[in-house]
C-alpha cells in the first residue's frame, strides 16, 4: 500500500544555482546521530555545481558517437574484467567482451596476471569464442592451430616450413594493461594515461576499511537491456526515480535528501540513508514501524525487532544486522559503524562499474555494451559476501541469464523484493530509449542535484570525446 505524498507543486527560480537541496535532515544530519557513526571517509561531502544546460539526446543512440566512444572510450579506459577467484590457478583465464572488443586474462605460473587481445596473430580468429571462466595449458587458435604459451610467448606454428618469414621473437601476443585492486582484476587496452590505482582515487583510500579483497560471489546475474550503456547505468545514478517508480520503499529510504558527491573525473558516490522516513511522505513512520518496513535486501533473516526507549530503527537495525550477518558468514561486524550496516552507499567508476561496500546491500554493477548496438547493453548484477577468516574463496558461480521480460527475482538465491526492485528500475528503459528518438525537443533537463552524477558522468564522456583524453581534467 502506497503512503500518502506531500505535493510539492511546481519550480520556482529563487533558488540560487547550485544550492538545490531537499528541506528536512541531510544525510550528514542523520549519521551523525547514530549510536555508532560513520568512518571518516563517510563523514563529508563533496559537490560542485555543473550546470543546469541541457544535454542532447542523440548521444543515446547515434551510431557515430558510439563508434566514437569505443574507440577513444573503450579502448583507453580501465575496466573491471573479473574477480580474482574466477582465476585462482595458473592456466585459469577469464574472456571479457565490450563492444566488439575481446580479451582474455590469464593467471601464470607465478600467480602473476597477463592480458592479450582475444584474437591470433595468424589471421585474427579468436583464441575463445565465449566469454567467462576457463582453464589452460597453451592458447590455441581453432582455426589452424597457431599456438602460444600462457604467457604469450609463440610456442608451436603447424607446417611452419611455410612461414619462415615469422620470427618467433616478434609473434608474442602484444600485452594489454592490466590492474589489481580490491581482489578485482582490470584491464586498460591502452599503453597510456593514468596507473590503476591512480586512475580509481579516492576509492583505495576511501574502501580501504572494507576489506573487498576478502569478499566472494554469493550471485551473479546477467539480463540483456534494450538501451544504450549509458542509459542503463543513468537508471542507477540517482535517486529522484524513488518516488514515482519505487513507491514502496519511500517507507524506511531517505530518497529526495540522497548525498550525491563527486570525488575526480572517474569517481562519484551516491549515500542515502535508511531506517528514516522519506521526506516526500505526508504521515511519517514511528521508528518501530520503519523496523517493520525498512529493510529490502535481507527480509529472509528479518525477525520480529522491538525499538526501545530512546532507540532509533537506525540502531536497531543495525546491531540486528551485525549479529544476523555475522552469524550467517562466520565473520566479526562488530567495527562498522550502523552506516556501513543499513545505509546504500554507491560508488560509480567511469566508465561501467558501480560498486556498494555496504553489507546488508553488498552489490557490484557492470554494463557493457553488447556488439555495434548502441541500443543493447549487457547488465551484471553481482552480490559479495564476506569470507570468514581462513576459508578460501569458492568458486563463483556462472551468471545467471535472466531473459527482458523475466524478473530478476527468477535467479535462484535473489530475495524476491529486492528483485522486485530491479524490475522496476530496468522496465522504464525500453521506454526511455524509445522515447529518445521520439523526443521533438531532442534534449533532457536534469536537476541540479539529484541528478548531478549524470551531468557529472556525460561531461566525463564529453572529455574523452573531444580527444583521445586519456587523463580527463576535473572539475
Amino acid at each position: 500500500m502506497t503512503s500518502a505524498v506531500v505535493d510539492h507543486g511546481l519550480p520556482r527560480a529563487d533558488t540560487p544555482p547550485g544550492r538545490a537541496r531537499c528541506p528536512g535532515l541531510n544525510v550528514q544530519e542523520i549519521v551523525q546521530k547514530d549510536l555508532m557513526p560513520p568512518p571518516p571517509v563517510l563523514s563529508f561531502e563533496e559537490h560542485e555545481y555543473l550546470g543546469s544546460e541541457d544535454i542532447s539526446l542523440d548521444r543515446y543512440y547515434d551510431p557515430d558517437v558510439f563508434a566514437r566512444e569505443v574507440e577513444k572510450i573503450w579502448k583507453r579506459t580501465w575496466q573491471w574484467v573479473c574477480r580474482e577467484e574466477h582465476i585462482p590457478e595458473p592456466g585459469d583465464f577469464y574472456t571479457y567482451k565490450v563492444a566488439h572488443l575481446s580479451f582474455l586474462v590469464v593467471r601464470q605460473k607465478d600467480m602473476s596476471v597477463k592480458a592479450f587481445a582475444n584474437s591470433c596473430l595468424h589471421r585474427a580468429t579468436k583464441f575463445k569464442r565465449g566469454e567467462g571462466m576457463g582453464s589452460g595449458a597453451e592458447i590455441r587458435c581453432p582455426y589452424h592451430g597457431w599456438t602460444w604459451d600462457n604467457d604469450g610467448s609463440l610456442k608451436s606454428v603447424p607446417c611452419a616450413w611455410d612461414f619462415s618469414h615469422v620470427e618467433p621473437g616478434r609473434f608474442q601476443l602484444p600485452e594489454i594493461r592490466v590492474g589489481q585492486w580490491g581482489g578485482f582484476i582490470f584491464i586498460n587496452p591502452s599503453q597510456g594515461g593514468p596507473d590503476l590505482l591512480d586512475y580509481l582515487a579516492p576509492v583505495p583510500e576511501h574502501f580501504a576499511g572494507w576489506d573487498m579483497e576478502d569478499r566472494f560471489v554469493e550471485l551473479h546475474i546477467a539480463k540483456e537491456l534494450p538501451c544504450n550503456w549509458k542509459t542503463a547505468q543513468e537508471a542507477f545514478l540517482e535517486s529522484y526515480h524513488v518516488l514515482e517508480t519505487h513507491p514502496q520503499l519511500l517507507q524506511g529510504t531517505g530518497d529526495a535528501n540522497v548525498q550525491y558527491d563527486c570525488h575526480s573525473a572517474h569517481v562519484t558516490r551516491f549515500y542515502a540513508a535508511g531506517g528514516v522516513n522519506s521526506p516526500h511522505l505526508a504521515n511519517p513512520l514511528s521508528e518501530q514501524e520503519l523496523v517493520n518496513t525498512m529493510l529490502v535486501g535481507d527480509r529472509s533473516v528479518l525477525q520480529d525487532l522491538q525499538v526501545g526507549e530512546g532507540e532509533t530503527a537506525r540502531t536497531v537495525m543495525a546491531r540486528f544486522l551485525r549479529k544476523t550477518l555475522g552469524k550467517k558468514y562466520r565473520v566479526d561486524l562488530s567495527r562498522f559503524s550502523d552506516s556501513e550496516m543499513i545505509d546504500t552507499i554507491e560508488y560509480h567508476i567511469f566508465p561501467n562499474m558501480v560498486l556498494f561496500p555496504g553489507l546488508s546491500l553488498p552489490m557490484v554493477y557492470r554494463f557493457r555494451p553488447i556488439g555495434n548496438d548502441p541500443e543493447r547493453t549487457l547488465f551484471e548484477l553481482l552480490f559479495l559476501r564476506p569470507v570468514a577468516a581462513g576459508d578460501r574463496h569458492p568458486e563463483p558461480p556462472d551468471p545467471f541469464l535472466v531473459a527482458e521480460h523475466e524478473s530478476y527475482a527468477s535467479a535462484p538465491g535473489m530475495d524476491a523484493s529486492m528483485g522486485h526492485v530491479y524490475d522496476q528500475d530496468t522496465d522504464n528503459l525500453r521506454a526511455q530509449q524509445q522515447g529518445f528518438k521520439a523526443s521533438s525537443k531532442g534534449t533532457e533537463t536534469l536537476g541540479n542535484y539529484q541528478e548531478a552524477r549524470i551531468r557529472h558522468f556525460q561531461r566525463v564522456v564529453d572529455q574523452y570525446l573531444r580527444a583521445y583524453a586519456l587523463e580527463p581534467t576535473w572539475p
